[in-house]
C-alpha cells in the first residue's frame, strides 16, 4: 500500500509529469531539465527526487553530471503500467507538445554550456 500512494502522490504534480514527458524515450541532463522547466536547481531536484523514490525514475552520475531516465525493464509491473497511462494521456497535452519543442532546442547546446548558465547556489 505504501508503494501505490508515494507513486500516486509523485504523479500528483504538473511539474512532475512534465519531467516523465521529457524523458520519454531519453535520458537528460539535470541541467537540461531545470533548463526545460525553467526551475530553481534545489526545486528540480527535490522533484526528481520524489520521482526516484516512488521508483518512476533513475538516475546515473558521469562526471560533473547527473542523468535521469525513465525506470528500465526491471521496475515493478506497477510503475510500467503508470508511466504507460501518464504517457498515453500526454498525447494531446499542448505543454506536453511545447516541452517537446523547447526540449529539442535544448539538446543543440552542450551541456556544459547549459550548466555554465544556471544559477549556483550562494555560499
Amino acid at each position: 500500500m505504501r508503494h501505490l500512494v508515494r507513486t500516486t502522490k509523485a504523479l500528483a504534480d504538473e511539474t512532475r509529469i512534465r519531467i516523465l514527458g521529457a524523458l520519454q524515450g531519453r535520458e537528460l541532463c539535470v541541467c537540461q531539465l531545470i533548463e526545460l522547466l525553467g526551475l530553481a536547481p534545489s526545486t528540480v531536484s527535490k522533484h526528481l527526487s520524489i520521482l526516484r523514490n516512488a521508483r518512476l525514475i533513475d538516475s546515473r552520475k558521469e562526471g560533473r553530471w547527473m542523468y535521469y531516465r525513465l525506470s528500465g525493464e526491471d521496475a515493478p509491473g506497477q510503475i510500467t503500467a503508470a508511466l504507460e497511462w501518464v504517457f498515453r494521456s500526454l498525447v494531446d497535452s499542448p505543454q506536453y507538445t511545447q516541452d517537446n519543442l523547447r526540449l529539442e532546442e535544448i539538446l543543440k547546446i552542450d551541456p556544459e554550456i547549459l550548466c555554465s548558465r544556471q544559477p549556483r547556489p550562494a555560499a
